[in-house]
C-alpha cells in the first residue's frame, strides 16, 4: 500500500538465493514500494557470495539499502530489523493496534494482537529458525555424499543428533503453533488476528521450509498447513517469487 512517504526513496535488496531474503521481497510486494534487486549465488560450498562483505561487514542477507536526498543511504540487514523498519516507515496498516480503548499507556494495557507481534517477531529468527538450522545440519550429515561403506555411520550419527537435538524440540514448537493458530484473536486469518503483520512475513520462511521438508502436514498439523498455503496464495507473495524466476530463470525457497 504506497503512499506518499515513499516518494523519494530509492530502495535496493541485496537478495542471496535460497535464503531468508525472499520474505523482504514479498513484503515490498505487499507495501506496494518500488525497489530494486541485486541478485548474489552461493558458492559450491553454499556459502553467500562474499561480495556481500562489501555491502555489509558481516557479508550476510538479507540487507536492505534505503536512500532520500539528502540524508545518506540505510543500510540495514537481519530480517527482524528490515521488517520493523519498513513496516514503521511505510506500512503502519501491518501493525496491530497497540493498546486496549482507555488503557493507552498501561503496563498491560496492549492487545494480544499487538502483543502476538513482538513475540513472533522474534520468535522466527531466534527459537524457530534456531531449530531449523539444527534440522539442515542433521539432515546435511545424513545425506553427506561419503563412500557407500560410511554412509551406515553417517546416517546413524545423523539419527542420534535428530533424537537428542531435533526431535523433542520440534513436536513441541510445532504445537505450539498450531494452538497459536486455533487462538489467533478473532478467530483469524493469520498469527496475530485478522490481518498481515510483519510477524507473519518472518514467520514465513521457517515454516515454508518445514513444508517443503514434510516436517509439516496436514494430518498432524491442519492449521499450520493451511495457513502457509494462505500466505503463498497472496498475490503478492506470487510476485515477488515472479520478479525472482523474471530475473534468473529459477526460484528456489532453501538449499
Amino acid at each position: 500500500m504506497a503512499t506518499g512517504l515513499d516518494s523519494g526513496v530509492k530502495i535496493t535488496v541485496y537478495w542471496l538465493e535460497k535464503s531468508r531474503a525472499q520474505r523482504i521481497i514479498w513484503l515490498l510486494e505487499e507495501l506496494g514500494l518500488s525497489y530494486q534487486i541485486k541478485l548474489f549465488k552461493r558458492d559450491k560450498d553454499m556459502l553467500a557470495a562474499p561480495e556481500l562483505k562489501e555491502i555489509h561487514p558481516l557479508g550476510k542477507s538479507p540487507v536492505i539499502s534505503v536512500e532520500k536526498a539528502p540524508n545518506p543511504p540505510v543500510i540495514l540487514a537481519e530480517s527482524a530489523t528490515i521488517v520493523e523498519y519498513l513496516v514503521d516507515h511505510f506500512g503502519p496498516h501491518l501493525i496491530p493496534q497497540r493498546y486496549i480503548d482507555g488503557k493507552e499507556g498501561q503496563v498491560g494495557g496492549e492487545t494480544e494482537s499487538w502483543r502476538r507481534d513482538r513475540y513472533f517477531m522474534h520468535y522466527a529468527e531466534g527459537s524457530l529458525m534456531g531449530l531449523l538450522m539444527r534440522i539442515l545440519i542433521v539432515e546435511g550429515i545424513r545425506d553427506a555424499p561419503v563412500p557407500f561403506f560410511i554412509r551406515p555411520v553417517t546416517k546413524m550419527i545423523a539419527s542420534q543428533l535428530h533424537s537428542a537435538l531435533v526431535k523433542s524440540d520440534l513436536a513441541t514448537n510445532l504445537s505450539f503453533l498450531e494452538d497459536q493458530l486455533k487462538s489467533s484473536p478473532g478467530k483469524g486469518l493469520f498469527l496475530c488476528g485478522d490481518i498481515l503483520t510483519g510477524s507473519d512475513i518472518l514467520m514465513s520462511f521457517p515454516l515454508e521450509a518445514g513444508v517443503l521438508r514434510g516436517l509439516i502436514n496436514k494430518e498432524q498439523h491442519p492449521y499450520l498447513t493451511e495457513y502457509v498455503s494462505r500466505i503463498q496464495e497472496r498475490e503478492a507473495h506470487k510476485r515477488g517469487i515472479a520478479k525472482i524466476v523474471e530475473l534468473q530463470g529459477t526460484y528456489e525457497l532453501i538449499p
